[in-house]
């Protein structure tokens, strides 16, 4: 198999426009945002000519990610047989507080049973200038995405899922292995797979997040993993797009920092990867934050793999994400303000919505 770990945007969906342009027989695209704009506007045409050629062509878009994308942008592509199905319409009388968050978050595109995409990047030109984290997979494993995003395909109408063990069930070939998740206070498989692989952790632990607001089993494994030895670095974006997710996560920074948990602030713009690579011999390339909403209330999916040429590729990324990165000042988060920490307070029972 063949891969290619991509960061920058730009060269990502260059790369995705030309294998869409070179598919012969399908393409599948599930994605938590397709924005009505220039980016958006160049796949929804790239993939209606495939369909005008005779492709089978099916979109999933999440009803709340995809803005003022409707059927009517995608009405030449449907008239010549796509197929474009919205996750979950939203109804005026939704509990927004539970059920309005529990969105469809992957992001995956599969073409002929040869090219895959798992990562964090949507289909849209918001994210033009922030660092990303995508695989894009020649060969085999490609199959399995193939059959993950037919099951999730097959399983909704636009209004409810009524057979959630399709989008359950874990998929695996050789040492791969595709994880998905769903809403559940008691489930969350894929927090729980984190919290083994951290407590496996003899070395080292890199995470790249946008949003850091872990739960407590997640603090205490990475604070354990910490005291235990194991260089746990987490890398966040000094600032990202949601200000209160800024806020709330420094109340924790301290505590996990005192156990020997390393913190760095991504400096340039948004830092939008999802990874975790454990002893630089496991990897999840991920949709999932590490933060309650992505683990309690929405659809997500990550690939584990130990494969070398891929772990090669994500430590030049994460090498390249360090050298513009600046260290957490212990002593500077001691001395923020007071008002901030009273924000923090008042920001806690909203920990799992935001």
């Amino acid at each position: 198999m063949e891969f290619l770990v991509l960061d920058d945007p730009l060269k990502f969906y260059n790369v995705m426009l030309s294998d869409i342009a070179n598919a012969r027989s399908f393409i599948y695209l599930e994605t938590y945002k397709f924005a009505n704009d220039h980016i958006g506007v160049k796949f929804r045409d790239a993939l209606t000519r495939k369909a005008r050629e005779g492709l089978t062509v099916k979109i999933m878009i999440d009803s709340w990610g995809r803005g003022p994308v409707s059927d009517s942008f995608f009405e030449d592509l449907i008239k010549h047989g796509g197929e474009v199905k919205f996750f979950e319409k939203i109804k005026l009388n939704t509990d927004i507080f539970t059920r309005g968050h529990r969105r469809d978050h992957r992001k995956i595109l599969v073409i002929d049973d040869e090219i895959s995409y798992i990562g964090s990047m949507n289909i849209t030109g918001y994210n033009l200038n922030w660092r990303e984290l995508a695989l894009r997979i020649k060969g085999e494993l490609t199959t399995l995405f193939r059959k993950v995003f037919l099951q999730n395909f097959e399983s909704i109408n636009p209004y409810l899922i009524p057979n959630k063990l399709a989008f359950t069930q874990t998929v695996k070939m050789d040492d791969w292995e595709i994880l998905r998740d769903v809403p559940s206070i008691p489930f969350q498989r894929m927090k729980k797979r984190y919290v083994q692989m951290i407590r496996k952790a003899k070395k080292s632990i890199i995470i790249e997040t946008p949003y850091f607001l872990p739960g407590f089993l997640l603090r205490k494994a990475l604070m354990d993993a910490g005291k235990r030895g194991v260089d746990v670095k987490v890398i966040m974006p000094k600032h990202s797009d949601v200000r209160m997710i800024d806020v709330l996560r420094n109340r924790y920074l301290g505590m996990l920092y005192k156990s020997n948990v390393k913190f760095l602030f991504f400096i340039p713009h948004n830092l939008h990867a999802k990874l975790i690579m454990i002893d630089n011999s496991v990897f999840s390339i991920t949709s999932a934050n590490f933060d309650y909403r992505s683990f309690r209330y929405q659809y997500e999916i990550a690939l584990i793999g130990k494969d070398p040429e891929v772990l090669r590729q994500l430590q030049e990324h994460v090498n390249e994400t360090l050298r513009n990165s600046e260290n957490f000042n212990f002593e500077r988060w001691q001395r923020r303000p007071l008002i901030e920490k009273i924000f923090e307070t008042i920001l806690i029972p909203f920990r799992h919505l935001l």
